[in-house]
Protein backbone atom coordinates (compact mmCIF):
# COMPACT_ATOMS: atom_id res chain seq x y z
CA UNK A 1 0.00 0.00 0.00
CA UNK A 2 1.05 3.52 -0.50
CA UNK A 3 -0.07 7.41 0.28
CA UNK A 4 -0.32 9.61 -3.33
CA UNK A 5 1.63 12.63 -2.80
CA UNK A 6 0.59 15.21 -5.10
CA UNK A 7 2.91 17.89 -3.67
CA UNK A 8 5.84 17.90 -0.68
CA UNK A 9 7.52 21.26 0.01
CA UNK A 10 9.01 23.94 2.98
CA UNK A 11 7.10 27.09 3.55
CA UNK A 12 5.41 28.95 6.12
CA UNK A 13 1.82 27.95 7.80
CA UNK A 14 -0.39 30.31 6.35
CA UNK A 15 -3.13 29.25 9.14
CA UNK A 16 -3.61 27.86 11.74
CA UNK A 17 -1.98 27.64 15.30
CA UNK A 18 1.58 28.18 13.80
CA UNK A 19 0.78 30.50 11.69
CA UNK A 20 3.73 32.39 9.82
CA UNK A 21 6.27 29.19 11.29
CA UNK A 22 7.85 26.87 8.74
CA UNK A 23 6.12 23.69 7.86
CA UNK A 24 6.61 20.83 6.09
CA UNK A 25 3.46 20.55 4.04
CA UNK A 26 2.76 16.81 2.79
CA UNK A 27 -0.49 17.15 0.31
CA UNK A 28 -1.94 14.14 -0.58
CA UNK A 29 -4.68 13.39 -3.71
CA UNK A 30 -8.15 13.18 -3.71
CA UNK A 31 -11.24 14.54 -1.56
CA UNK A 32 -14.97 13.20 -1.36
CA UNK A 33 -16.18 16.72 -1.28
CA UNK A 34 -16.62 19.57 -4.10
CA UNK A 35 -16.94 22.80 -2.17
CA UNK A 36 -17.37 25.61 -4.13
CA UNK A 37 -14.41 27.83 -2.92
CA UNK A 38 -11.85 25.05 -2.85
CA UNK A 39 -8.46 26.48 -3.42
CA UNK A 40 -6.85 23.21 -4.31
CA UNK A 41 -9.42 21.37 -6.50
CA UNK A 42 -6.66 20.45 -8.84
CA UNK A 43 -5.45 17.56 -6.29
CA UNK A 44 -8.86 16.20 -6.13
CA UNK A 45 -8.89 15.84 -9.54
CA UNK A 46 -9.13 11.45 -10.02
CA UNK A 47 -6.11 11.77 -12.73
CA UNK A 48 -3.90 14.30 -11.08
CA UNK A 49 -0.15 13.21 -10.72
CA UNK A 50 1.05 11.59 -7.61
CA UNK A 51 4.48 10.55 -6.13
CA UNK A 52 3.33 6.65 -4.47
CA UNK A 53 5.28 7.01 -1.43
CA UNK A 54 4.94 4.69 1.21
CA UNK A 55 4.61 5.98 4.85
CA UNK A 56 8.63 5.48 6.04
CA UNK A 57 9.50 7.47 2.97
CA UNK A 58 7.28 10.22 3.67
CA UNK A 59 9.17 10.38 7.05
CA UNK A 60 12.46 10.20 5.62
CA UNK A 61 11.46 13.64 3.48
CA UNK A 62 10.21 14.93 6.61
CA UNK A 63 13.18 15.06 9.00
CA UNK A 64 15.33 15.24 5.80
CA UNK A 65 14.04 19.01 5.66
CA UNK A 66 14.99 19.39 9.47
CA UNK A 67 11.60 21.52 10.07
CA UNK A 68 10.12 20.32 12.98
CA UNK A 69 6.16 21.71 11.84
CA UNK A 70 4.59 18.75 9.90
CA UNK A 71 1.26 19.68 7.82
CA UNK A 72 -0.79 17.03 6.06
CA UNK A 73 -2.94 18.51 4.06
CA UNK A 74 -5.44 17.49 0.53
CA UNK A 75 -7.73 17.09 -0.64
CA UNK A 76 -8.77 14.97 1.80
CA UNK A 77 -5.69 13.15 3.54
CA UNK A 78 -7.71 10.91 5.97
CA UNK A 79 -9.24 9.25 2.99
CA UNK A 80 -5.43 7.82 2.15
CA UNK A 81 -5.60 4.16 2.67
CA UNK A 82 -2.00 4.18 5.03
CA UNK A 83 -3.09 7.39 6.58
CA UNK A 84 -2.80 5.39 10.13
CA UNK A 85 0.33 3.43 9.59
CA UNK A 86 1.83 7.14 8.69
CA UNK A 87 0.10 8.86 11.79
CA UNK A 88 1.44 5.77 14.11
CA UNK A 89 4.80 6.65 12.71
CA UNK A 90 4.84 10.07 12.81
CA UNK A 91 3.56 10.25 16.45
CA UNK A 92 6.85 8.35 17.94
CA UNK A 93 8.90 10.85 16.84
CA UNK A 94 8.87 13.27 20.09
CA UNK A 95 10.57 16.25 17.66
CA UNK A 96 7.76 16.81 15.47
CA UNK A 97 4.57 18.76 15.65
CA UNK A 98 1.94 16.91 13.32
CA UNK A 99 -1.09 19.09 12.09
CA UNK A 100 -3.54 17.43 9.99
CA UNK A 101 -5.87 19.13 8.03
CA UNK A 102 -9.06 17.28 7.31
CA UNK A 103 -12.37 18.77 6.33
CA UNK A 104 -15.05 17.60 8.77
CA UNK A 105 -16.73 14.58 6.66
CA UNK A 106 -14.51 11.53 7.89
CA UNK A 107 -14.83 10.42 11.49
CA UNK A 108 -12.14 11.60 13.80
CA UNK A 109 -12.81 8.49 16.34
CA UNK A 110 -11.25 6.18 13.89
CA UNK A 111 -8.01 7.80 14.81
CA UNK A 112 -8.49 7.78 18.66
CA UNK A 113 -6.09 5.12 19.42
CA UNK A 114 -3.28 6.84 18.55
CA UNK A 115 -0.90 7.40 22.17
CA UNK A 116 0.01 10.78 20.73
CA UNK A 117 -2.40 11.64 18.42
CA UNK A 118 -1.77 14.53 15.93
CA UNK A 119 -3.07 18.18 15.98
CA UNK A 120 -6.45 17.91 13.95
CA UNK A 121 -7.52 21.17 11.99
CA UNK A 122 -11.13 20.53 11.12
CA UNK A 123 -12.23 22.70 8.22
CA UNK A 124 -16.32 22.80 8.81
CA UNK A 125 -18.43 22.94 6.09
CA UNK A 126 -20.42 26.59 6.09
CA UNK A 127 -23.44 26.97 3.85
CA UNK A 128 -21.56 28.57 1.32
CA UNK A 129 -19.56 25.43 0.86
CA UNK A 130 -22.76 23.24 -0.52
CA UNK A 131 -20.89 20.59 1.72
CA UNK A 132 -22.22 21.24 4.98
CA UNK A 133 -24.84 18.31 4.41
CA UNK A 134 -21.45 15.77 4.39
CA UNK A 135 -20.26 16.95 8.03
CA UNK A 136 -19.78 14.45 10.33
CA UNK A 137 -21.01 16.51 13.62
CA UNK A 138 -19.88 13.63 15.95
CA UNK A 139 -16.60 15.31 15.79
CA UNK A 140 -17.02 17.87 17.91
CA UNK A 141 -17.07 15.58 21.12
CA UNK A 142 -13.59 14.12 19.84
CA UNK A 143 -11.79 17.67 19.37
CA UNK A 144 -9.61 18.24 22.34
CA UNK A 145 -7.06 21.33 23.54
CA UNK A 146 -4.39 20.51 20.96
CA UNK A 147 -6.82 20.78 18.30
CA UNK A 148 -8.72 23.01 15.83
CA UNK A 149 -11.70 24.46 14.52
CA UNK A 150 -11.63 26.29 11.50
CA UNK A 151 -15.01 27.52 9.68
CA UNK A 152 -14.18 29.59 6.54
CA UNK A 153 -16.83 32.19 6.16
CA UNK A 154 -18.48 34.02 2.63
CA UNK A 155 -21.62 35.64 3.89
CA UNK A 156 -23.21 36.69 7.00
CA UNK A 157 -25.27 33.02 7.05
CA UNK A 158 -22.24 31.35 7.53
CA UNK A 159 -20.79 33.17 10.29
CA UNK A 160 -24.43 33.08 11.70
CA UNK A 161 -24.63 29.16 11.40
CA UNK A 162 -20.44 29.36 12.48
CA UNK A 163 -21.73 31.02 16.20
CA UNK A 164 -24.64 28.95 16.11
CA UNK A 165 -22.36 26.20 16.53
CA UNK A 166 -19.67 27.62 18.55
CA UNK A 167 -22.00 27.91 21.13
CA UNK A 168 -24.18 24.94 20.67
CA UNK A 169 -21.23 22.69 20.93
CA UNK A 170 -19.61 24.78 23.14
CA UNK A 171 -16.02 24.96 21.07
CA UNK A 172 -14.52 27.51 22.87
CA UNK A 173 -14.38 25.69 25.79
CA UNK A 174 -12.51 22.71 24.24
CA UNK A 175 -10.88 23.91 21.30
CA UNK A 176 -9.40 26.24 19.43
CA UNK A 177 -11.49 28.18 17.19
CA UNK A 178 -10.39 30.57 14.02
CA UNK A 179 -12.68 31.96 11.22
CA UNK A 180 -11.30 32.78 7.99
CA UNK A 181 -12.51 34.58 4.80
CA UNK A 182 -13.62 32.74 1.74
CA UNK A 183 -10.47 34.75 -0.42
CA UNK A 184 -12.61 37.64 -2.19
CA UNK A 185 -16.06 36.77 -1.25
CA UNK A 186 -16.36 38.69 2.13
CA UNK A 187 -14.96 41.95 3.96
CA UNK A 188 -12.81 41.40 6.50
CA UNK A 189 -14.41 44.34 8.53
CA UNK A 190 -17.63 42.61 8.57
CA UNK A 191 -16.13 39.37 10.38
CA UNK A 192 -14.74 41.82 13.01
CA UNK A 193 -17.94 43.79 13.50
CA UNK A 194 -19.85 40.20 13.73
CA UNK A 195 -17.30 39.39 16.21
CA UNK A 196 -17.64 42.46 18.16
CA UNK A 197 -21.39 42.40 18.04
CA UNK A 198 -21.68 38.69 19.14
CA UNK A 199 -19.08 38.84 21.92
CA UNK A 200 -17.37 36.21 20.55
CA UNK A 201 -14.59 35.78 23.05
CA UNK A 202 -12.12 33.20 22.68
CA UNK A 203 -12.18 33.03 18.92
CA UNK A 204 -9.63 33.78 16.38
CA UNK A 205 -9.98 35.97 13.01
CA UNK A 206 -7.22 34.74 10.72
CA UNK A 207 -6.70 35.62 6.88
CA UNK A 208 -4.38 33.30 4.84
CA UNK A 209 -0.73 34.56 4.93
CA UNK A 210 0.69 32.88 2.04
CA UNK A 211 -2.44 34.46 -0.42
CA UNK A 212 -0.97 37.66 0.99
CA UNK A 213 2.52 36.90 0.70
CA UNK A 214 2.38 34.93 -3.27
CA UNK A 215 -0.08 34.75 -5.75
CA UNK A 216 -3.27 33.34 -4.44
CA UNK A 217 -3.51 30.25 -7.13
CA UNK A 218 0.72 29.53 -6.66
CA UNK A 219 1.10 26.32 -5.73
CA UNK A 220 4.27 24.94 -3.56
CA UNK A 221 4.14 27.77 -1.31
Amino acid sequence: MVLQVVEKFVSINGEGRRCGQLATFIRFAGCNLNCGYCDTAWANDRKVAFDPMTAEEVYVYIKDTNVTNVTLTGGEPLLQQDMGELLELLSQDPELYVEIETNGSVLLSKFSGLENPPSFTMDYKLPSSGMERMMALENFDHLTEKDTVKFVSGSMADLEKARELINKYKLTEKTSIFISPVFGDIELESIVDFMKDNQMNGVNMQVQLHKIIWDPNERGV
